[in-house]
């Protein structure tokens, strides 16, 4: 495809108002009028309440449709809100790529008993308990929808990890035990802390079949449902690379043949990047983190920084087709995990950067 100039349309800290769909709409003229050809929308999905910014996803199927989690609007809006945003984008030829959160579920209805093993943080290989039960919010019925567009239910062996036991009012990475359970092959997710398959919330189980099946339903009932041209998908280097690269596959064979997907693989390793794209053959590009930690560098450096340097291990140098460029976005802003903010005085010269290079 030709290059696109991209907009990622929201930040972290926008205000849990319900407006922002109808303000994309209202904004989308403007967007067409100043050469934007691709918008990037946030989560859509309703999550642990009314200011979730979308990514501690409680229901896939709920855009903003059913009183669940204390609202019936995500953040950003209704459902209507959202569909009428996207078709008017889509309707002035701007792509609109839906954020799509697989990793995690969060904010689960009813508690469940199962058996875990306890793990050490730092290296979630190495086991700091033996095996006990404990107690975990991982049943989903989702009451407020009543099996409006599928009746599949979630429970505790559709994940591999999680980090409170309710049982005894304890937070750690506890590691589910069962048939097929486990953490991911360290082969197939990031080896960062041992194996860095589990991140947060509930860690959802790509081995396990009805939860493969139950997304592929998903998506197609997704992508019908709202029409979006692509996709973001969020924290692929905690999820079973083999499940990502089956699942764009499925979508780009069986739903969506010109399906855009763009991934979040946030390692500042050059060689990480280019062998993640090997591993995933190439059916989605990834944003360029190491861009974008060259040009937090030197924000920082200013001076004493060789520009002469700026591209060094980034895939803009080392595999221009499959680099997504950005300056920042909602990871790297202030107080959040990822932070690393490009200062303000430089970010006009990377914006330059990126945008005529």
């Amino acid at each position: 495809m030709t290059n696109s100039t991209l907009m990622q349309y929201f930040e972290w800290y926008l205000p849990a108002d319900g407006k922002h769909w109808q303000r994309l709409t209202d904004d989308a003229q403007h967007l067409k009028d100043i050469g934007i050809s691709m918008v990037w929308l946030p989560p859509a999905f309703k999550g642990t309440g009314p200011e979730d910014v979308g990514y501690g996803i409680y229901d896939l199927y709920d855009l903003g449709e059913f009183d669940q989690k204390g609202t019936v609007a995500t953040k950003y809006g209704t459902k209507e809100d959202y569909l009428k945003a996207i078709k008017t984008l889509e309707d002035l030829d701007i792509r609109t790529m839906a954020d799509i959160v697989l990793n995690h579920k969060a904010s689960g209805d009813k508690k469940e008993r199962f058996k875990v093993v306890q793990v050490n943080p730092e290296n979630r290989m190495e086991m700091v308990s033996k095996i006990f039960e404990i107690e975990a919010w991982t049943e989903f019925d989702f009451p407020g929808r009543q099996d409006t567009y599928s009746d599949f239910k979630w429970h505790w062996y559709h994940f591999t990890g999680v980090d409170y036991d309710a049982l005894n009012n304890q937070r750690g990475i506890y590691m589910i035990q069962g048939i097929n359970k486990g953490w991911a092959d360290t082969s197939q997710v990031d080896n960062e802390n041992g194996n860095y398959d589990y991140l947060m919330f509930d860690d959802i189980d790509f081995e396990h079949p009805e939860v493969v099946d139950h997304l592929k339903t998903w998506v197609k009932w997704f992508i019908e449902t709202t029409g979006v041209s692509g996709f973001r998908l969020d924290a692929v280097k905690h999820i079973k690379a083999s499940f990502m690269t089956d699942f764009i596959n499925y979508v780009k064979e069986e739903v969506k043949p010109d399906l855009y997907a763009f991934a979040e693989y946030w390692k500042p390793d050059a060689q990480a990047n280019l062998d993640y794209i090997e591993e995933t053959q190439g059916v989605f590009d990834l944003v360029d983190v190491v861009l974008h930690m060259n040009l937090f560098e030197a924000s920082k450096q200013k001076e004493n920084y060789d520009l002469s340097q700026i591209l060094e291990g980034s895939l803009m140098q080392n595999s221009d087709t499959f680099a997504v460029t950005f300056v920042d976005n909602h990871d790297s802003q202030r107080g959040q995990a990822l932070e690393s903010c490009v200062e303000e005085w430089f970010k006009p010269t990377a914006y330059a950067l990126i945008l005529l290079r």
